[in-house]
């Protein structure tokens, strides 16, 4: 039956008009198809790693791997913009995402800026410490004295 079928199709397209055979995209438009698949998987791994928190350093890499796939796709679609009849518009769009990517890339990729210094507590300005110890607590009749003493003297 399928070959049937396919001899059916093969026999109407050799009977058909020679701009249908005309209209079929050259053979080097077929590669976008391998070069959108490997920036998707890419992009894929990228979307894991985030999801299940990996560290910096891994998902930078993996960014690295992404930008490089689409940043060949982008190549091929402005190589072949006249025989694969790629659109303006997907070339502009294709641009922008790339854009995109290159931002989250460098703010992946960049070591995160050592913390600031905190800012002065009132226990600093005035020259307390600021936690209570035996050695800044008076003993005797004080708020920290139990029936037995102290308990930050022990």
């Amino acid at each position: 039956m399928k070959g049937r079928l396919a001899a059916l199709i093969l026999l109407a397209l050799a009977s058909g008009s020679h701009s249908a055979l005309a209209q079929a995209p050259p053979p080097q438009c077929n590669a976008f198809g391998h070069l959108k698949d490997d920036a998707e998987k890419k992009a894929l791994a990228v979307r894991t790693a985030l999801e299940h928190k990996s560290e910096r350093k891994e998902i930078c890499t993996l960014v690295q791997r992404f930008a490089s796939a689409e940043e060949t796709v982008i190549k091929f679609l402005e190589q072949n913009k006249t025989w694969c009849g790629i659109p303006d518009f997907a070339i502009a769009s294709a641009k922008t995402n790339h854009e995109h990517t290159l931002k989250f890339r460098t703010a992946a990729c960049t070591e995160a800026p050592a913390a600031k210094p905190r800012p002065p507590s009132l226990s600093d300005a005035i020259g307390t410490p600021s936690v209570d110890t035996q050695n800044n607590t008076k003993t005797g009749r004080g708020t920290l004295d139990s029936l037995t003493g102290n308990p930050l003297a022990k």
